[in-house]
């Protein structure tokens, strides 16, 4: 077993349930098409990480999926809202000794098992590591204790999340990951050549 752990939070594949602020614009099968490749992308950057992995779903776990059983351990997510629900994954981790553990979603194209790498590394020497998204929330979330402030009093899927949990860790050394773009509306499909051929 790896001391260091990957989450990864999903939704699942299911017509008008996800990318719902892009289906608005490309409909609902376009809208699940662009979410499947991305989650093809995020098994490809994850799927040879030196590190135990985690898939997390958000209704119901599908032993049948792209995740390969031998590589991703499958759980179903648990809480109320988004915090709470990272907050119990959080806290399932450390409760079995891990080390370090790292939280992602599966939605950006251009996060990079590199990056993933260094947020590991950076926890050597940091207390939590971010990864800033340019809407204002984040990619990625690494800590090596938890911290339930930062799952606390969020507006989840609002440009404050960033800043608000940095204010919630100002006593804690931190390291900051590349600003990364999620793909949420049209104009980020256009800044990928993959992804524009879904338009």
């Amino acid at each position: 077993m790896s001391k260091n752990l990957l989450l990864i939070f999903t939704r699942n594949t299911e017509l008008g349930k996800v990318k719902t602020r892009l289906a608005n614009s490309i409909g609902k099968e376009k809208a699940l098409e662009v979410y499947i490749e991305l989650l093809n992308q995020t098994k490809r950057f994850t799927e040879n990480l030196p590190c135990d992995k985690i898939v997390y779903y958000s209704e119901n776990i599908n032993f049948k999926d792209i995740w390969d059983l031998h590589i991703y351990r499958k759980e179903l997510q648990s809480g109320n809202d988004l915090g709470s629900r990272m907050a119990n994954a959080f806290e399932k981790g450390f409760s079995e000794a891990y080390d370090k553990i790292i939280i992602i979603g599966s939605d950006l194209y251009d996060l990079t098992s590199n990056i993933i790498l260094e947020a590991f590394e950076s926890l050597d020497s940091n207390d939590v590591v971010l990864g800033p998204a340019a809407d204002g929330g984040y990619y990625l979330l690494g800590m090596k204790e938890a911290i339930p402030s930062i799952f606390q009093n969020k507006e989840w899927g609002t440009a404050s999340v960033f800043s608000s949990t940095l204010k919630d860790i100002t006593n804690k050394k931190v390291f900051l990951t590349k600003e990364l773009n999620d793909i949420d509306v049209v104009a980020d499909l256009e800044n990928h050549p993959v992804l524009k051929s879904f338009l």
